[in-house]
């Protein structure tokens, strides 16, 4: 059988630091890659097979630099498909023609959950519900778009059209798209943004009439389009749970779920366009309902906008969390395209991590988008490697979707290389893979008493053998006797109990393993 060996170098690394870091135990951290218009990946709808496969893997390993642990990748931009699908076509953005597949052929979709999760990362699947033909007279539409086939679905709106959210048939085949990704791929959730209806064009209706005067059932215009997204949303969550109770569900909406002019319930906030008012997305029914996982409003704003401030959504969302989670989605593309002095400012990020971080119903974080970070805007990079993602974080878990905890099963630990009078070390730990283990979890710390206290020190995925390099110099040089403990984490992120105690010491000029 194939064996397959982790190398693990350690570098850096001073057990005081790492012990007094403020950063979380769990903190979920995201960054969304955007397909449509060729936004983030691949650079280009004409990229080779080849290409496309390298661009993906070099964008993943810029993001696990800097410290992600999670993947919102975009599968249908347009009633299309990253994916081989019964139901819709090939995407214009992955091969420049509607309904073309790869050549050479590969299943992008199955790329790409094999890629990041070979790098312990989760990979969520982020889909768009209503988007239907991009731009219209531009856009390249197959003979098998469902637009061809079921021209009554749609409508015009500006130079879009859209899925009409009101037509019951539309809300059984969106629901159908979503099932048949769910059931053949190893998801970890399916995610939504905010376009559910669109937003508002000035002077212009969303032209539903037709469907208002079949479905209405005597409701108000607005309450009749707020119920069409309840509808929607559970059916789809509903759906998704019975083909894989543990794939999650998650949205991110728009930054403001209405302001309080309209509602006490709002927030502080002059938005001019709403959740709840404009978009018919009544996130907190939702929330209340546990119909979603979770919720990542999209806070694109800095601290010092005066109608939207970042600080009062954040204290707002936080203060409307249901039990859910809820990350909070970061405009770094804004760093470029904006012309506000705060996204000039290094301090504006850091400064958003460093809030979120005090509110304990946040979790996390999103960020648009990835080739923003191909830029590294304002040195964050440098900023989350060395500073505010420093160390690894586990994703936090959910137990309403499942609270087992995983067993911890190692079967040996040696010490296999050791440099006469240098402390390279290298330590080989045999744990016993269990069918639910996604990921092994390593502590480093210098005193026994402060297992408790220990902050993660690496995270690796699960596999038949792991072995753990510690380079001479990569510990503080007094350090002549530490300890490691190790723990699982199933695939619905519970960790196990700690597993024994291994400490080393360094004694005549050599390593020496003690249990």
């Amino acid at each position: 059988m194939k064996q397959f060996i982790l190398l693990i170098s350690i570098f850096h690394f001073s057990l005081s630091a790492f012990q007094l870091s403020a950063q979380p135990k769990y903190e979920f951290r995201a960054v969304w890659v955007a397909t449509v218009d060729n936004i983030d990946w691949p650079s280009s709808k004409y990229l080779s097979t080849e290409n496309q496969k390298a661009e993906f893997i070099k964008l993943l390993n810029m993001h696990q630099r800097n410290g992600m642990n999670a993947i919102v990748a975009q599968i249908r931009p347009a009633t299309d498909a990253f994916y081989p699908s019964q139901y819709e076509p090939w995407s214009e953005w992955l091969t420049g023609k509607q309904g073309m597949p790869p050549n050479p052929y590969y299943d992008p979709l199955e790329f790409m959950i094999m890629e990041t999760h070979k790098r312990g990362m989760e990979f969520h699947a982020w889909m768009n519900p209503y988007r239907a033909e991009f731009n219209i007279g531009k856009s390249s539409i197959a003979a098998t778009h469902i637009t061809k086939i079921h021209p009554e679905w749609f409508v015009h709106y500006g130079n879009k059209k859209y899925f009409d959210p009101g037509n019951k048939e539309v809300q059984q085949f969106v629901t159908n798209v979503v099932k048949d990704v769910v059931s053949r791929y190893a998801l970890d959730a399916i995610h939504f943004d905010d376009y559910f209806y669109p937003y508002r064009i000035s002077g212009k209706e969303f032209p539903d009439a037709a469907s208002y005067a079949k479905y209405g059932k005597g409701l108000g215009r607005e309450d009749w389009r707020r119920s069409n997204v309840d509808s929607i949303i559970l059916k789809l969550s509903k759906a998704i749970k019975k083909e894989n109770r543990f794939c999650k569900f998650g949205i991110s909406p728009f930054g403001v779920w209405r302001n309080n002019d309209k509602d006490p319930e709002g927030s502080n906030t002059k938005a001019g366009q709403t959740n709840y008012d404009d978009l018919y997305a009544d996130i907190l029914l939702w929330l209340k309902n546990k119909w979603i996982d979770y919720v990542a409003p999209q806070l694109y704003w800095e601290f010092s906008q005066p109608k939207v401030p970042f600080a009062t959504l954040i204290d707002w969302w936080a203060k409307h969390a249901y039990g859910r989670q809820i990350y909070i989605g970061h405009g770094i593309y804004r760093a470029f395209e904006s012309n506000s002095p705060a996204w000039k400012n290094k301090n504006e990020l850091p400064n958003q991590i460093k809030k979120l971080r005090q509110y304990p119903q946040v979790q996390g974080s999103i960020y648009f988008s990835s080739k923003t970070f191909a830029r590294n805007p304002n040195g964050w990079n440098d900023s989350l490697q060395n500073n505010y993602y420093k160390y690894p974080a586990l994703i936090p878990p959910m137990p309403w979707i499942d609270s087992s905890k995983p067993k911890i099963d190692i079967s040996g630990a040696e010490i296999i290389s050791r440099n006469s009078n240098s402390k390279d070390l290298v330590m080989h730990f045999s744990p016993r893979v269990g069918s639910g283990i996604k990921q092994y979890v390593f502590y480093v710390y210098a005193n026994k008493d402060d297992i408790n206290k220990a902050r993660i020190y690496k995270i690796l995925p699960a596999e038949k053998n792991l072995y753990l390099n510690i380079p001479a110099g990569s510990l503080p040089a007094e350090w002549n006797n530490f300890y490691i403990s190790i723990t699982t984490v199933s695939k619905t992120n519970n960790e196990s109990e700690q597993s024994k105690t291994y400490n080393l010491l360094w004694k005549s000029d050599r390593w020496m393993l003690s249990l």
